[in-house]
């Protein structure tokens, strides 16, 4: 019997520029995003999460504990200029869960916290749909897959790309369903309902690195 089922959708871009920048992220032009059915739907309180959800005609309510990374100082500032002037500490925090050389927040406290949100989600037969960033759904894999948070950088999360989690009988499964390639939605038959069109500007915007600089 399911106790849990939840689909996350990924609201923040990967860095795919000569030059990422920290806690910033990218438009990722126009996807389509074909919504599961759900019964109620949670994002994270950051204004692109809000303007996705808006987007998407989705009525989600932020919560505080689905917030991004705290980058600390390096937030806004470019990799490059962070591996120049502070490569120990850049390498320490990609590689230590627990290095905090920015004075935010670490991946360890961050997977902690949303082990405990997972943790504590109700029971019952219907879906929850979360918009939120990548760190935060990589967090949830950490703890659904039950591997280190070591393996926090691993764990790859295409923009607008969905990961559905599932607990039953105590046991998390998880399967990640990438975005379609951007097209223009095809006509659709009176009746039907096609998948949502969602467009982000391509502009630079706030994006979370995804893995070594």
């Amino acid at each position: 019997m399911v106790t849990v089922r939840l689909t996350m959708l990924c609201a923040t871009a990967t860095p795919g520029g000569p030059d990422p920048v920290v806690g910033n992220e990218r438009g990722a032009g126009a996807a389509r995003v074909a919504l599961p059915p759900y019964t109620r739907a949670l994002r994270a309180p950051s204004a692109r999460c809000g303007r996705i959800a808006e987007a998407l005609a989705v009525e989600a309510v932020p919560q505080e504990v689905l917030r991004d990374l705290d980058y600390g100082a390096w937030t806004g500032r470019p990799l490059a200029d962070i591996a120049a002037e502070d490569p120990h500490g850049l390498s320490a925090w990609l590689t230590d869960p627990e290095a905090v050389p920015h004075g935010g927040e670490s991946v360890a406290r961050l997977c902690a916290r949303t082990a405990d949100w997972l943790t504590a989600l109700p029971a019952g037969p219907g879906r929850l749909l979360v918009i939120t960033e990548a760190a935060v759904i990589r967090a949830s894999l950490v703890h659904a897959l039950a591997v280190p948070a070591r393996a926090f950088w691993q764990l790859r999360v295409p923009p607008l790309s969905a990961v559905t989690l599932t607990l039953r009988d105590g046991h998390w499964t998880a399967r990640l369903a990438p975005p379609a390639a951007p097209r223009r939605p095809p006509a659709t038959a009176r009746g039907a309902v096609p998948a949502a069109v969602l467009t982000l500007p391509a502009g630079r915007e706030r994006l979370c690195p995804a893995g070594r600089p």
